[in-house]
């Protein structure tokens, strides 16, 4: 049985300062069997305080999204960034463990630099698995846009280079780059071997239409929901996470928002 879990980067963010303590009203509002914690760089001096707030207000965090000034640091491999990222992730990997994670994604390229030298990030990331086993974490990596190449491309010579390693999937990032046709023509051995979890949200725009990057609701932009869960429900039986943005420019959370789309979702999934 698939669990259908909530991002609490779709619940937390600028317009409602990042504000942690959000949580516990949110967990008690949202219809998910789970969250997706989004680790923002603003709790690395607080994170322990951050993680003790969650395991007492009793949040349940399965999966535990990586910052992702990480994947940017190694991508723009400056002196020194790439030792720094790996010290970042490190920070990220004790607090998963603190607040009951055990499956962690990873932007492992990012920012302007993005894919550029997309061999020194493949290199880099035995050393974050390295990390993360030491903490009894499955690190994922998910399909992030890049600005050079396009992801699924380095996903397939990540799983050549490491042939046991994870994938975290997202719709938004797939059609971004016009790839969720090209998925579904994978073999099933490679999907079911590499796909541990999966993020949910459409895109508007047209293909690499860096304009319109915006995480939309599920049936607010041109992802073809019905196509796509008739592959997860023959292929997939792992969790997926909802990302979809529920807070608006003034920071007020639209629970009902989210929780259409969780409904949404388990209807798609049965």
């Amino acid at each position: 049985m698939h669990n259908v879990y909530c991002s609490t980067g779709a619940l937390i963010g600028r317009p409602n300062g990042r504000d942690y303590k959000l949580l516990a009203d949110c967990a008690k509002r949202i219809e998910c069997d789970g969250f997706e914690f989004l680790m923002y760089e603003d709790w690395y001096g607080i994170y322990e305080s951050v993680a003790e707030y969650i395991t007492k207000s009793n949040i349940h965090t399965p999966v535990f999204h990586i910052e992702k000034q990480v994947g940017e640091l190694i991508s723009r491999n400056h002196p020194g960034d790439t030792e720094r990222a790996i010290d970042l992730f490190a920070i990220n990997c004790k607090m998963a463990e603190l607040i009951g994670s055990k499956l962690l994604v990873l932007h492992l390229w990012g920012g302007i630099d993005s894919d550029k030298t997309i061999e020194h990030n493949i290199k880099t990331y035995k050393n974050l698995r390295d990390i993360a086993e030491k903490h009894s974490l499955t690190l994922t990596v998910e399909n992030v846009v890049c600005n050079f190449a396009e992801p699924l491309t380095h996903l397939l010579r990540l799983a050549e280079v490491y042939p046991d390693i994870k994938f975290t999937f997202d719709t938004k990032m797939a059609q971004f780059h016009r790839q969720l046709e090209r998925i579904y023509e994978l073999p099933t051995e490679w999907t079911s071997a590499h796909i541990a979890h999966m993020h949910i949200n459409d895109y508007g725009g047209g293909y690499m239409d860096w304009a319109n990057l915006k995480t939309l609701h599920p049936g607010e932009g041109n992802v073809d929901f019905p196509r796509f869960f008739e592959y997860v429900r023959k292929i997939y039986k792992g969790d997926l996470t909802i990302e979809s943005t529920s807070f608006d420019k003034t920071g007020i959370i639209h629970f009902d928002k989210m929780n259409a789309d969780i409904r949404f979702v388990k209807e798609c999934l049965k």
